[in-house]
């Protein structure tokens, strides 16, 4: 099964875990990456999830999420497909998504990915049939229910 985690996704391990809902997201984030690492799920990146990520301003964090993709990603979106994924991009950002969300989701879709993680409700609210788009929480209980 391929999935995409977007960049609200990676970084939810550093949020303030005094929040339930944040350690238990940060917790089904991290199960999410255990599966991955074991094969179990097929990790998709792009050049968005990287552009967005070599601009955190935290060297340990963006060294640290960057190897994990390096390391663990099944797939990969170039730049070669910008195009093509932006145009795409500008289709879902007439429902009110912002341009760097649009392309991750367009970047998901273009792969082939089953499902689209992130912790940010907002965009969480865009709708399709091409992608199923979740929670990690979400994520984890459908899987665990199957």
């Amino acid at each position: 099964m391929k999935i995409y985690l977007d960049m609200c996704c990676y970084n939810r391990p550093y949020d303030d875990q005094s929040q339930l809902k944040v350690a238990m997201e940060t917790q089904s984030k991290l199960h999410i990456q255990d599966l991955i690492k074991k094969k179990q799920l097929k990790l998709i990146a792009s050049y968005m999830l990287r552009y967005e990520c070599g601009n955190n301003p935290f060297e340990m964090r963006r060294n640290t999420i960057l190897a994990f993709i390096n390391e663990n990603a099944y797939g990969y979106v170039g730049i070669g497909r910008k195009t093509e994924i932006e145009t795409n991009a500008a289709e879902i950002m007439k429902t009110g998504i912002k341009f760097k969300d649009a392309c991750h989701v367009a970047s998901a879709i273009y792969a082939g990915c089953e499902y689209f993680i992130s912790t940010d409700t907002r965009l969480l609210k865009y709708k399709t049939q091409k992608i199923k788009m979740v929670t990690p929480i979400e994520f984890i209980t459908g899987l665990e229910s199957e």
